[in-house]
């Protein structure tokens, strides 16, 4: 032994008016002690973005996914209060359900229609209750993400409503003078600030250094619109059909994985799409196409299950768009442990079979719903 004595990092500690940890010799676990082992810092209170009455308004409208709202709707609210005025309010307009407090991206006045949820083709519906918001409150700029999730297709609808010029589509970068929009994958085009922009992805941070004031207001009435085709629901389709790009759930394997069929079980038992690293593409487990990663498919899923994936450079850049990164490896330094939000360290095979009967389990015991097509 070195002889050197080490301070426990998980012993009780005191929080200093500063916000300093410190360590009092003596001292066990008592009243104002905290623990380093489970303690976080305090997150610091945002400021309002302002504290004036609005005297004109910014409009952002998104679908929403089972309640929450993705990067994208996201970058499209922070999009409007970015470029906002101190006397110029936000609007959130969110068609579908709302289970989250979205005050943190900028909005100040929160209107929900959950009627107008993504899941069903209500065209006619969507741009009539828009309308009626936009002729409410004018709104000098309506954000929109540039999507193929309905957003898109809705913005477009708008746009030849107005029959506007004042309209730019896959926007990359915006201010309050000016846009440039991309045109195969190129930022080619500027222009001054149109009255409705559709938002590529990643166009402005979502981490905001202020909230909005997050009010509730009622949405309007939708009343004797009716839908030219009807809606025959969704048709059951395969996961292994879905192209990567468009998938939701993705489980993807690497070298770790060396039984292909337990992982296409496991894909098939939670609903997601199968990927693979370029490991073990190269070894000829998984076929060309399923490969992620700089020299294959970048994917922007919201959850990404990496089973056996080291986490090399090439490969996280394929999977930088994912919101959620969850991990299964030997090696707890892996750089894919770093980019995961929930790693669980083992062997690859055992955690898949385990997670694959617990699945079954829940199901057969009516704790989990069917996977959903």
């Amino acid at each position: 032994m070195s002889g050197v004595k080490r301070v426990d990092p998980r012993r009780p500690y005191r929080l200093s008016p500063s916000g300093l940890r410190r360590i009092v010799l003596g001292e066990s676990a008592g009243v104002g002690l905290q623990f380093g082992a489970i303690s976080r810092p305090h997150e610091k209170v945002k400021p309002r973005r302002t504290g004036e009455p609005a005297k004109r308004w910014h409009m952002a409208i998104a679908h929403s996914n089972r309640g929450r709202l993705d990067d994208h709707a996201r970058e499209a609210i922070a999009a409007a209060a970015i470029i906002a005025t101190p006397e110029t309010g936000v609007i959130a307009v969110i068609l579908g359900e709302l289970h989250e407090d979205i005050a943190a991206l900028g909005a100040d006045r929160i209107i929900v229609i959950p009627e107008l949820d993504a899941a069903r083709f209500q065209p006619r519906r969507e741009v009539v209750a828009v309308q009626m918001l936009l002729d409410e409150y004018r709104p000098e700029h309506v954000f929109m993400p540039d999507n193929m999730l309905g957003d898109g297709d809705l913005g477009r609808r708008l746009i030849a409503k107005h029959e506007s010029s004042q309209a730019a589509t896959q926007v990359v970068e915006l201010n309050r003078r000016h846009v440039s929009v991309r045109w195969n994958g190129t930022a080619l085009a500027n222009a001054a600030l149109p009255r409705f922009l559709l938002l590529a992805p990643g166009t402005v941070d979502i981490d905001l250094p202020y909230v909005g004031a997050g009010e509730k207001t009622q949405p309007p009435q939708i009343l004797g619109v009716s839908e030219v085709g009807r809606d025959l629901g969704h048709e059951p389709t395969e996961m292994s059909d879905i192209a990567l790009e468009e998938a939701d759930f993705i489980v993807s394997a690497g070298n770790g994985v060396h039984n292909v069929e337990t992982i296409d079980t496991l894909a098939r038992t939670l609903g997601a799409a199968v990927g693979a690293s370029r490991v073990a593409v190269d070894e000829g487990k998984f076929p060309r196409d399923k490969q992620i990663g700089a020299s294959g498919k970048t994917v922007s899923a919201t959850t990404y299950f990496a089973i056996g994936i080291s986490g090399a450079v090439q490969h996280l850049q394929g999977i930088k768009s994912c919101r959620h990164v969850i991990a299964i490896n030997r090696d707890a330094g892996a750089p894919i442990v770093k980019r995961a939000d929930l790693t669980v360290i083992g062997d690859a095979e055992e955690l898949m079979q385990a997670l694959i009967t617990r699945v079954e389990q829940a199901r057969s015991q009516g704790e989990a719903g069917e996977v959903e097509r």
